[in-house]
């Protein structure tokens, strides 16, 4: 079922109704009625006659009319009873708001479980458990509890009560910004991030979405859905569980599970998702995108009333990867003709004391600005709002003035305006009149700044976006008979993983080059192969049972005479024998020496909430030691591909330098648009890694590629 019968239900069953005011079951009901909600309540409690003066009922089978929604404020251990009643009555929703489920451990699991199958018995949809409600504001259907949350375009969606406390307490202190939903998502039991997403998008009530998040249970279908809807709607979001003590916090919390967050964070900003790293800028973010036009180049412009705020500016916009552009000589003169002799009429722009007597030149110099059809948006720094109070109270009415016809310039341009203002504090009526045009105006530079990044971030991927699936595969489309062959024979055998032959065969049949291998049985084998190979040989174990081969003693490199290949031969036998007594050894590869170039690793996994992903970086044992890699959610586009490999901060190495000439970058995209086409092709992979790959300046191979096979029976994601 859908979630309209949630989160728009016209009735609501509040069971664990009761008379003592501090309880939730008390305050649910009194909300409700001081907030005018424009449906029906109906207190649940078979201790109760009455819950301020609305008759109560034993259970929500014993109510005659239809109940679209149960708030449900019992203990953990009633839940499954009580939705078994809610779904003899026909009930569509239900929010638990009782923790101990999922976060608390395996007693805690088997509990959800049995609320998940009882609610999917009756078709109940389920928002938590362990949640802080939900609230509808058009409606003044208000679960949570909250007073006077203010009304506006903003869905608000987090996996935490507290932050939700703090983004409506900043929206009512420092904004004329509210909230069209807020839902408290919980442990995700049965609706998902994405189900919500799709609600929002399809809401004209929303204008912007905004997210708290610690964990995903599906974060694939978010990734999806998300690509969906950012291309209508903006999406702002804050991944907590950065560090590994966060996301043991995340986990303890929620029960979600918090992933990797350089994964999380190239999967959220692929999907078109503006991803925030602080917590004070999420909703200056998400008021700048509800109400603003996105940027529609990275062109922006600083108009100060001093140098100080305008240099720090300059810097920040800058490290966010805006431009400055230098004005056209065309608007140069006509600031010219408007300013005092000292202003500087470069991008920043500084009015040198032009607004002390006269604030309306900022509107005035915005004029002029924002119709040179070069500029993008512009961002206001320093005093306007408080030259009434700094100056002389006359200035109140030119201040007015002004941000009327910078409300109206924003609306008429189609571009933004951000205003930084040192007298945000003090409320000025003009600020608040910048605010009725939906202008947003921050005390924090910084933040302001941010507001203009975001609004550029979001314009660039708008430009950029193309109209496509990204994030699902077509299964076995590319899958060849061969490789399905190599994948049942390690299955057969009772193997966790593919041979190293095997593993280089699957990548050579789908177009890609590896280092050619001759498997030998006997030390007089390896030096017959080795005769064939001209110059120096390298000789590897093979064994299912020995995966890293280096460690087991098991790689013996620059091999060339007879007797050196022989006592190689013998030294990895023996080396494997002791690492582990039990290995099966299928023999020992001779393989020729690769070639110097430039060495670099591919590897896959499976991410607990985004399946298939894959690492590109630089290789060899430098790996370990720069941990310089890039992630992406699988499959990829050439596009990402070639990002991939841009991104990296090892990237000069690719590149050339001290003379050696560049790697082959077209080789390397070539190799991870197959790897994306093998994940998706041969549902067995658990992991693979290909490490070192060898870049030369014409080619690439594969010297050593391992792959992981997913247990017997267990779905890959």
């Amino acid at each position: 079922m859908g979630l309209e019968h949630v989160l728009n239900a016209g009735s609501v069953a509040v069971v664990g109704a009761s008379r003592n005011e501090t309880k939730r079951g008390y305050q649910a009901i009194k909300i409700l009625l001081d907030e005018k909600f424009d449906g029906k309540i109906y207190p649940v409690n078979p201790r109760e006659e009455s819950v301020l003066g609305l008759p109560c009922y034993a259970k929500v089978s014993d109510i005659e009319d239809p109940v679209e929604m149960a708030l449900i404020t019992t203990p953990a251990a009633t839940i499954p009873a009580i939705l078994e009643d809610c779904g003899k009555k026909g009930v569509a929703g239900a929010v638990i708001i009782a923790g101990g489920f999922g976060e608390l451990g395996t007693e805690g699991k088997r509990l959800e479980r049995e609320m998940v199958e009882t609610a999917q018995k009756y078709h109940i949809r389920l928002i938590g458990p362990n949640t802080s409600g939900m609230i509808n504001l058009k409606r003044h259907l208000n679960v949570v509890g909250l007073r006077d949350v203010p009304q506006g375009s903003i869905a608000l969606l987090t996996q935490s009560g507290n932050m939700a406390l703090t983004l409506i307490t900043e929206a009512m202190i420092k904004t004329r910004m509210g909230f069209s939903y807020y839902v408290g998502v919980g442990n995700e039991a049965d609706i998902r991030f994405h189900e919500y997403l799709k609600f929002f998008t399809d809401d004209p009530e929303t204008r912007a979405i905004l997210m708290y998040v610690e964990g995903l249970r599906n974060g694939r279908a978010f990734l999806q859905q998300a690509y969906q809807t950012t291309r209508v709607k903006p999406v702002v979001l804050l991944k907590s569980g950065r560090s590994a003590t966060g996301r043991k916090s995340a986990g303890s919390h929620t029960g979600a599970l918090a992933g990797m967050s350089e994964v999380a964070r190239t999967a959220f900003q692929r999907a078109g998702i503006v991803v925030i790293e602080n917590s004070d800028e999420l909703l200056p973010a998400a008021e700048s995108l509800a109400n603003l036009p996105p940027i529609k180049n990275n062109n922006v412009v600083i108009l100060a009333d001093g140098g100080g705020h305008a240099t720090i500016a300059a810097d920040e916009l800058t490290d966010l990867k805006l431009k400055l552009p230098e004005l056209s000589k065309k608007t140069q003169e006509k600031l010219k003709k408007i300013l005092p002799a000292a202003a500087s009429v470069r991008n920043p722009i500084d009015v040198a004391g032009g607004g002390d007597a006269n604030p309306g030149i900022f509107a005035d110099c915005a004029e002029i600005i924002l119709h040179d059809h070069e500029v993008g948006s512009l961002l206001m720094v320093g005093l306007f709002g408080g030259y009434s109070i700094r100056f002389a109270e006359s200035l109140q009415f030119v201040e007015e003035d002004a941000a009327h016809r910078l409300g109206k310039l924003v609306r008429k341009t189609e571009k933004p305006i951000v205003v930084h203002s040192l007298y945000n504090f003090a409320k000025p009526h003009a600020l608040e009149l910048l605010r009725y045009y939906k202008i947003p105006v921050q005390d924090s530079l910084e933040i302001a700044c941010k507001c203009i990044g975001v609004l550029a971030e979001y314009g660039g991927y708008l430009r950029g976006y193309r109209a496509k699936a990204k994030f699902t595969f077509t299964k076995g489309e590319k899958a060849k008979a061969r490789g399905r062959e190599i994948f049942a024979q390690a299955r057969k055998e009772g193997r966790r993983a593919l041979l190293e032959p095997e593993a280089k065969e699957l990548l050579s049949l789908h177009g890609q080059v590896v280092c050619v291998d001759c498997l030998a049985t006997s030390a007089e084998q390896a030096v017959q192969l080795a005769a064939g190979i001209e110059g120096e040989v390298v000789m590897k174990i093979v064994s299912q049972d020995i995966l890293h081969k280096s460690d087991a003693g098991g790689v013996k490199l620059g091999l060339e005479k007879p007797e050196d290949i022989r006592r190689a031969f013998d030294e990895i036998m023996s080396n494997a024998k002791k690492f582990d007594p039990q290995a099966r050894v299928k023999g020992i590869l001779v393989s020729p020496m690769a070639a110097e170039g430039q060495e670099v690793i591919v590897g896959t996994k499976i991410d607990d909430q985004f399946g298939p992903i894959i690492m590109f970086g630089i290789g060899g044992v430098m790996v370990e030691v720069l941990k310089d890699v890039a992630f992406r959610v699988l499959p990829i586009s050439a596009r990402s591909a070639r990002r991939m490999i841009d991104e990296i901060k090892s990237a000069v190495l690719l590149n050339g330098f001290r003379g050696r000439p560049p790697v082959d970058k077209k080789a390397i995209q070539h190799l991870l648009l197959a790897v994306s086409e093998i994940i998706g092709s041969y549902p067995d992979i658990q992991e693979m890694d290909l490490n070192p790959v060898i870049v030369y300046e014409q080619g690439i191979n594969v010297v050593d590629a391992r792959i992981i096979l997913t247990p017997e029976g267990q779905s890959r994601w």
